[in-house]
């Protein structure tokens, strides 16, 4: 029987005193399996970091986030790092490489549906799907189609994103009827397309309001995944939701239409929080975090985006936070994180402070914070959207 290692809770590891790098986040807490003798948990993500412990071929762990061929996961109360070369998926065995009839086809519900090298969105995207296309089925990886091309190359397309081939054969349907969250029509490539502040299908706010505009916010982490970890021994998932509540009701009392990725203690993965997004046709997703250091004085909010034209958003809200907020701007970043990068609607990701920062924390777990929080995200959009 495989042995599993259960990891807890941890503090973020950055790598530098100055610079928060970004981090491309996997699927949150996916579990893999080591394919290899003994892989070396380090403190971060780099061969030059402490080891602070060992894994067997065999061994099972969660795992968070992906970053430059490292995956992260919580050793010991504290954020620890392994080589991606050494672990595999723990459902590939039973998983992949499933041979499918020749017969079999699957169908593009949609248009720009990115059909990619292999099987996951950090493989290099070759094409897009038309609406209706029916492609030849190959084979299964995982939760990905490898299919045949119309030039006779393959490639591959997420199989939440297309027509179920046994249900597609049998009856005409599609998978959108039995998926729930995961029927997002596109993975798209929409964002290069979109003039930068367009809006589909509404008007510009009215009088400094926000009638008419869906916001999607986001409360990162939840249930299984504790995010960071504060002084105290509170967690960053329970910051994010009790800001969430407070910014919700702000956006709500100027007009928007709200909805929340989570609004209690429940994990929800990342591609998930990105359907939602997709399927409400979000005219803005916020993704609400708190940071953390090793270095007590690092300190201030920054806010992030990933495609260039989202940068107007991103500067839009930091600016207004920091009328509102006490603690210090750290500005606006690109960064490549998961719930941005494959977002089709404008997206930004807001680090809230330091919850290893004293006088972070304490403001942070403040009402009077957190409702210059709302206050500063509201005035944000409206600014946004008029402009």
């Amino acid at each position: 029987m495989l042995r599993k290692i259960c990891f807890t809770l941890g503090i973020a590891v950055l790598f530098s005193l100055f610079f928060i790098p970004q981090v491309s986040h996997a699927e949150d807490g996916q579990t893999y399996k080591v394919n290899g003798t003994t892989v070396n948990v380090r403190t971060a993500a780099s061969t030059d970091s402490d080891v602070i412990g060992k894994l067997h071929e065999g061994d099972e762990i969660d795992i968070f986030q992906e970053s430059h061929g490292w995956l992260q996961t919580y050793y010991n109360d504290q954020e620890a790092w392994v080589a991606s070369q050494f672990m595999t998926p723990a459902d590939s065995d039973s998983q992949s490489n499933i041979t499918a009839s020749s017969k079999e086809t699957i169908t593009a519900p949609s248009s720009k549906v990115r059909i990619r090298t292999g099987p996951g969105t950090e493989y290099s995207i070759i094409g897009q799907t038309t609406e209706g296309e029916t492609y030849p089925l190959l084979e299964t990886t995982n939760d990905w189609y490898k299919v045949t091309l119309e030039d006779g190359q393959t490639g591959w397309i997420a199989s939440w994103l297309t027509g179920d081939p046994e249900q597609e054969n049998a009856q005409g349907k599609t998978e959108t009827e039995d998926h729930g969250q995961q029927t997002e029509q596109v993975e798209p490539d929409t964002k290069n397309n979109k003039p930068q502040g367009e809006q589909a299908d509404t008007e510009a706010p009215a009088n400094g309001t926000l009638e008419g505009y869906t916001v999607v916010l986001d409360p990162g982490h939840g249930g299984k995944d504790p995010g960071s970890s504060a002084q105290d021994g509170t967690y960053e998932k329970d910051y994010t939701l009790s800001v969430a509540n407070k910014v919700a009701a702000k956006l709500q009392n100027a007009g928007a239409n709200v909805i929340e990725t989570r609004t209690d203690d429940t994990f929800v993965s990342l591609q998930n929080r990105v359907n939602i997004s997709g399927t409400n046709n979000a005219n803005a997703f916020i993704s609400l975090h708190f940071n953390a250091y090793p270095e007590s004085t690092i300190n201030g909010f920054s806010t992030h985006y990933y495609a260039t034209e989202d940068s107007r958003l991103a500067q839009d809200v930091q600016s207004a936070l920091s009328r509102n907020m006490v603690l210090s701007s750290r500005g606006i970043t690109k960064s490549d994180y998961h719930v941005l990068r494959e977002n089709s609607e404008p997206a930004i990701l807001i680090e809230l402070g330091f919850i290893t920062n004293t006088n972070d924390l304490a403001n942070i777990q403040t009402d009077y914070y957190q409702n210059a929080v709302a206050d500063g995200v509201t005035e944000g959009l409206i600014n946004y959207f008029q402009n």
